[in-house]
């Protein structure tokens, strides 16, 4: 296997308490080629002659780089995990472990390996990694972005929901990134970095391509090891709790600030990425973004939410769903619209089915409340 360039001594790379992980590819072996890959269409496109000097080719092998990189650091961090006295546990993912079906609330490994949380039957959470020690757990980020400015949003989702399930825990952040990435001076005091240099994928790739055979899986064997399936969480009612939100927000007009401001509030609001206040009708929303509802729409209404910006403050947003699998997330500039159509089999559908249920006419907003809802947002601030 290609030799992995060693990051220089002057700069540790993941440093627990000063705890250097092992450097060094020889006990790896071949375990990368045991992973879950999806070539496919980065093999057609070079069948069809394209190479780095395409834009298509390029966007296809970063994805495949990235996943390289996360794997490879995956297998560092496990070995780094069994040697450290601090680490009490860690969560094995990937071909250490046996496939096994995703558990609906509950932490588990999905079919294609990786360690989620699961409400019902959709993925509202992905973890790299989890280490535990006595008083504290790790969610790892591994990633090649060369800004991890837009990271926040997503840390603060995986620290908020992992503190709803692990109360007892301080929740912490690893972000393992490539040297010259910008922005880790602006990371929240909760996180920190693990930088090493690029890690080569090409040989990764050619060898997948043509089957080669593989060394046997270098297995890591220690009594730390944990099953993501046989780790008890505190409990966590996915949709339960977002109707308890939207009643209690509603409990004053046009919100109830003070609820909104709470520390749990908060939290919550961080896991869903929004909370939602009630709706306009679809004619109201028309006056308000007369480009965002065509003639061929089924919509009736438009479901107000609030979100936060990466600059300290809140806006709102709009969901409008047009038909049974249409849905678009609209939000307003400077009286332009943009709209972003939704996956129609993600969870933003599944909680516009669970508040169609729970949203009768007490919350709809006449437009004198969504003006001043939007005043009021506009005034608030978050850390």
């Amino acid at each position: 296997m290609q030799e992995y360039p060693n990051p220089p001594k002057e700069a540790p790379i993941l440093t627990i308490d000063h705890t250097v992980i092992p450097e060094g590819d020889a006990e790896l072996g071949d375990n990368l080629l045991y992973y879950d890959y999806n070539i496919d269409h980065l093999l057609s496109l070079e069948a069809k002659g394209l190479t780095m000097e395409d834009e298509g080719y390029v966007s296809a092998y970063r994805s495949f780089e990235g996943e390289v990189y996360e794997n490879y650091i995956y297998e560092k961090l496990l070995r780094f995990a069994a040697g450290e006295p601090k680490i009490k546990s860690f969560i094995i993912k990937g071909p250490h472990k046996h496939r096994t079906r995703a558990q609906s609330d509950a932490l588990s490994v999905s079919w294609k390996g990786q360690i989620i949380y699961r409400a019902r039957h959709k993925e509202i959470g992905e973890f790299d990694g989890l280490l535990f020690t006595d008083k504290e757990l790790y969610f790892v980020e591994m990633t090649l972005v060369k800004s991890v400015s837009n990271l926040k949003k997503r840390l603060r989702k995986k620290r908020a929901l992992l503190e709803v399930l692990f109360p007892r825990y301080k929740i912490k952040a690893l972000l393992v990134l490539n040297e010259g990435a910008t922005g880790t001076s602006d990371l929240p005091p909760y996180a920190s970095v693990w930088l090493t240099k690029p890690y080569p994928a090409r040989h990764i790739l050619d060898r997948l391509a043509t089957r080669s055979p593989r060394q046997p899986m270098q297995r890591v064997d220690s009594h730390k090891i944990a099953h993501a399936e046989e780790i008890k969480t505190a409990s966590f009612k996915y949709y339960a709790t977002l109707s308890w939100m939207l009643r209690s927000l509603r409990g004053k007009d046009p919100i109830d600030v003070e609820f909104f401001r709470r520390s749990a509030t908060q939290r919550y609001h961080d896991i869903y990425t929004k909370v939602y206040v009630g709706y306009l009708s679809v004619e109201d929303f028309k006056t308000i973004a007369p480009d965002a509802v065509g003639s061929g729409s089924n919509a009736t209404r438009a479901v107000v939410a609030i979100e936060k910006d990466h600059s300290g403050g809140y806006f709102l947003t709009y969901f409008v769903r047009h038909g049974a699998k249409k849905l678009d997330n609209v939000t307003i500039t400077s009286g332009a619209s943009k709209i972003v159509k939704k996956d129609p089999f993600g969870i933003t559908l599944t909680e516009m089915n669970h508040l169609e249920k729970v949203m009768d006419e007490s919350f709809l907003l006449s437009l004198d409340q969504h003006k001043r809802l939007e005043e009021l947002v506009a005034t608030i601030r978050h850390k």
